[in-house]
């Protein structure tokens, strides 16, 4: 008889710890999975924090000129791009390339025709004047020539 109650001792000292444990998650599972708006940060931007919630609330929130989602500039024509380009691969992808008209131009048909790009109408304008714009080609060159420079002999 003196194992049996240490057994059920033993039982109910597992259940006083368990039982707490599992109505915490259970209560922290209901508040933070089935409502989780009602607990999200609600810092403006100038406390840390803020800038997630910003990016949470307003997809297309500028912040100090750039498109927060995307990294893009704030200009005209930023939406068309957005709404065009961004929608099959990332704004990066789009800036890294940095060309000319004519090259923007190949390009869009380059995707019309072989990556099922829809036909653009009047935003084709827009989005080019957007790229060409704040994105233009980078004029590389040679480097300027070395001058003032102590030369020496090297010994063998």
């Amino acid at each position: 008889m003196g194992d049996r109650n240490k057994k059920t001792n033993r039982n109910s000292y597992g259940l006083v710890i368990a039982l707490p444990l599992i109505l915490s998650v259970g209560v922290l599972y209901f508040f933070y999975v089935e409502h989780p708006t009602e607990f999200m940060d609600k810092a403006p931007d100038n406390i840390s924090g803020g800038e997630e919630v910003l990016k949470a609330e307003n997809p297309n929130a500028i912040v100090d000129g750039i498109h927060v989602r995307t990294g893009l500039l704030e200009a005209e024509g930023l939406m068309t791009v957005v709404n065009n380009c961004t929608t099959c691969h990332s704004a990066q992808l789009v800036t890294q390339n940095r060309m000319g008209r004519a090259q923007w131009e190949a390009t869009i048909r380059w995707m019309q025709k072989e990556q099922g790009l829809w036909e653009l109408g009047d935003n084709e304008e827009i989005i080019i004047n957007y790229l060409t714009t704040n994105y233009p080609v980078l004029k590389k060159g040679r480097r300027q020539a070395l001058t003032a420079i102590d030369w020496y002999n090297l010994e063998e």
